[in-house]
């Protein structure tokens, strides 16, 4: 599922991924309690390399990432965070470290690297990495707000 950068505006704009894909079962509720100007989404851009996140309409950060090299795709697609672990090891890659991994899809995560020279261009093996700091930011962020409020967007 692939989305433009006017769409993701409009995610943003909107407080809610109303055209972008339905929120999952109970989700509407969720967010209605919870309020939508608190809603978090992620957006990750792999052209630019770039992650932006956003609470409502309101832009928090922008960050330089490192998406997956070639022959290592990040898949392209809206998610919600599955599960979060602070210390987590690779068992896929020789126990690489992930510091602040927070999982959207399959094994795919994004989290800490400390290939920080690295960042700006495609060199992961389908994750998404962020310097420590910031990762431990988002990691932070979307524990408080629970990650049934929260969006990660993966686009070209």
């Amino acid at each position: 599922m692939t989305h433009s950068k006017a769409g993701i505006a409009a995610v943003v704009a909107g407080g809610l991924l109303a055209g972008l894909v339905a929120p999952p079962a109970g989700a509407s509720e969720r967010l209605s309690s919870f309020g939508r100007s608190q809603q978090i989404v992620i957006r990750v851009d792999k052209s630019d390399q770039e992650m932006t996140v956003y609470q409502g309409a309101r832009r928090l950060y922008s960050w330089p990432v490192s998406t997956g090299m070639a022959g290592y795709d990040t898949p392209v697609g809206t998610y919600q965070p599955q599960w979060f672990s602070p210390n987590h090891r690779s068992s896929q890659y020789g126990g690489a470290p992930m510091p602040w991994a927070v999982f959207f899809f399959e094994g795919y995560a994004i989290h800490a690297t400390d290939a920080v020279g690295m960042l700006g261009r495609p060199a992961s093996h389908g994750c998404v990495r962020l310097d420590m700091q910031n990762a431990a930011e988002i990691y932070a962020l979307l524990d408080r707000v629970g990650k049934d409020n929260a969006y990660i967007v993966v686009q070209d």
